[in-house]
This record gives structure tokens, C-alpha cells and sequence, in this order.
């Protein structure tokens, strides 16, 4: 088949194109997970900029992100602390044991720092996605 062989969608067709995720990145991820307490330091190049830390599990986050919530303290911050926990579980009851084992498309880090145009600051839990990683190094800045 050549190039023009190939044929263009009919007009007023709707095309879904998901963008291309790191295969490398998404299995070190998927490695992580047989060691959950383990964490490697990344640095990844993001649309605002540079965001280093230490690379997480999503289970590992969920713990932190946790932590991090209870200690702002006030009325809904208990609820707040469980908020990723439950959206998960929800998933599970809705989608069950039919879904099909997916590489990740979520990246987890710990003790983030976002370099950007507003100048570095820290964060104790973050969470991007992976299709806006476009590059990354197992190094944080020195």
C-alpha cells in the first residue's frame, strides 16, 4: 500500500487519535510496581517546563497524597485524603474484572519539584499524564 492508497475519513467523520506514550517509560513504571516501597529519581520534561522528583507507584501516591491532605486539617479534609482511593474503587465496581490489564497513562512522583516560568517550587505529592511527558531522565538536577 502506498500513500495514496491510503484513504482520508469521509467528511464529518470522527476520528479519535490518541497521542504516542513512552513504551520505555510506561513498563519502568509498570516494573516499580513489583517493588511498591521503592522509588527512582526522574526528571521529565512536561508543556510548563521541568518537574523532578522521585518516580512512585500509584498505590505509593494515593498514601502520600493522603498524608498530605490530613495535615491541612480542617472538615473535608478527611474526605479529601480518600477521594483517589475511592474514585478507584468506583472504577473497580463499574468496570470489575472485565478490564483489561493497560500499561499506564498516569505518572506518579514524590517530593515533586515544577520548575517552570513562575520559578521552582515544591509539592509532596504529584500526578501527571504520561502523553505530556516528552522526555525524561532517570537524574534529578543537581
Amino acid at each position: 500500500m502506498t500513500g495514496s492508497d491510503a484513504q482520508a475519513p469521509a467528511s464529518g467523520t470522527v476520528v479519535s487519535v490518541e497521542p504516542l506514550l513512552d513504551i520505555q517509560l510506561q513498563l519502568l513504571i509498570r516494573l516499580l510496581e513489583a517493588e511498591p516501597q521503592s522509588s527512582l529519581p526522574i526528571t521529565l520534561h512536561v508543556p510548563g517546563g521541568l518537574v523532578h522528583g522521585d518516580l512512585i507507584t500509584q498505590q505509593a501516591w494515593k498514601a502520600d497524597w493522603a498524608q498530605s491532605v490530613r495535615r491541612l486539617g480542617g472538615k473535608g479534609a478527611q474526605l479529601l485524603a480518600e477521594f483517589p482511593e475511592t474514585v478507584d474503587q468506583s472504577l473497580d465496581e463499574v468496570i470489575g474484572e472485565q478490564a483489561p490489564e493497560h500499561l499506564p497513562r498516569w505518572i506518579h512522583l514524590r517530593d515533586a519539584t515544577l520548575a517552570g516560568a513562575e520559578g521552582p517550587f515544591t509539592v509532596p505529592a504529584w500526578r501527571g499524564r504520561l502523553a505530556d511527558v516528552s522526555g525524561w531522565s532517570l537524574t534529578r538536577p543537581e
